[in-house]
């Protein structure tokens, strides 16, 4: 018999579902709700807005009040232990004399790991931990890649045709999937710490790789813009440069930094892999800077090396219904793979159409 009833989860649904109200403004830190229950009744409820701000226990704490006293806190992830910018949660629900704390899972944090529900144990609570662990772990991925791999999570998009064209042999590209797959990927992109792509993709087409969609709300970070430019032929009147927002410049010459820094770039000296930045010490950086989620929007020479390397931990591909034909650019560029017991081995996770087009979701098979 499980040691949580179904009102347990009916209240960790409304903490996970608190915590999701923060997907845009919470990073670098875990998006984290809660839910103060008194004799059945939620008392109150709050989530972690933005880094630097008050945490959901003590968001919630402050509208409970005295009401907190004796009740259960639903917590989407384990109370902080740590004083950082804000004081350790763990101390805030002992002090408002709170009886009892329902985890979905533990702070994967080394900070904290697991010490701030002993700390709470000591102090008599009622400690359980473990409810909807699965629900909470997906909406934190990026922050339990960075913490205990040392690397952000990161997915690919792709946009195709039905047969797998990027674009044409001439380079045209724009736009082969819709109108409403192209705001779609404006969520993707709010979604994630830093967008990454090529220097020959910045060259083609001179993108934004910003979030424009206003009906995502006022709440938005910006993504950090990642390019890989080896020798740093990147303009210093490149669009992106114009926009509000950070961007990196990843090269392993930095010869022609002043111009870029200059315009506003950060340039970031990089090892040598193949006469390219090392994807993997670029990933080691990106975790240092605090990025949780990464997007790749490349073309399909860099796609298909980090895909190959094993670096990308999901794909999301919009396909458009219509055929390109054979002189076209394909979706990756791979080396090596030349019998079938060497192809890479994919999970479909989630086919959902978007308009016209259908958005496949994919992950690397353990």
């Amino acid at each position: 018999m499980s040691e949580f009833t179904p009102a347990d989860r009916d209240y960790m649904r409304r903490a996970i579902d608190l915590a999701q109200k923060a997907r845009f403004s919470a990073r670098p830190n875990p998006k984290v709700g809660c839910v103060l229950v008194s004799d059945n009744r939620v008392v109150g409820e709050g989530w972690h807005h933005k880094s630097g701000e008050a945490h959901a226990e003590i968001n919630a704490l402050r509208v409970a009040g005295e009401s907190a006293r004796g009740s259960t806190a639903f917590v989407s992830l384990e109370p902080c232990l740590h004083d950082g910018k804000t004081p350790p949660c763990s101390d805030a629900l002992i002090d408002a004399g709170v009886a009892r704390v329902i985890a979905a899972m533990q702070d994967p944090n080394p900070k904290v790991a697991g010490r701030g529900l002993e700390k709470l144990r000591g102090a008599g609570i009622d400690v359980r931990c473990g409810l909807m662990q699965a629900e909470s772990e997906a909406l934190n991925r990026g922050f339990i890649s960075r913490m205990i791999r040392g690397r952000p999570f990161v997915c690919l998009k792709i946009a195709a045709s039905l047969d797998g064209a990027t674009a044409m042999a001439s380079g045209e590209s724009q736009w082969i999937t819709s109108e409403d797959a192209r705001r779609d990927v404006q969520l993707l992109r709010a979604l994630s710490g830093a967008v990454l792509t090529g220097i020959g993709t910045v060259l083609k087409d001179d993108p934004s790789l910003n979030v424009r969609d206003q009906s995502l709300g006022p709440d938005i970070l910006q993504p950090h813009r990642i390019v890989l430019d080896s020798t740093l032929k990147m303009s210093s009147s490149a669009k992106m440069l114009s926009l509000s927002g950070k961007t990196s410049v990843f090269c392993i010459d930095d010869r022609k930094r002043h111009d870029l820094e200059a315009a506003g770039a950060s340039v970031v000296m990089m090892d040598s892999s193949d006469g390219c930045p090392d994807p993997g010490r670029v990933f080691e950086k990106l975790a240092q800077m605090e990025i949780n989620d990464v997007l790749v929007e490349a073309g399909p020479t860099l796609a298909g090396a980090l895909l190959s390397a094993g670096y990308v931990d999901e794909l999301v591909i919009y396909q458009a219904p219509h055929m390109m034909g054979s002189e076209t650019h394909g979706m990756i560029e791979t080396s090596g793979l030349t019998q079938l017991d060497q192809r890479i081995e994919l999970e479909f996770l989630d086919v959902t159409r978007v308009g016209p087009d259908l958005r496949i979701t994919a992950g690397l098979r353990p």
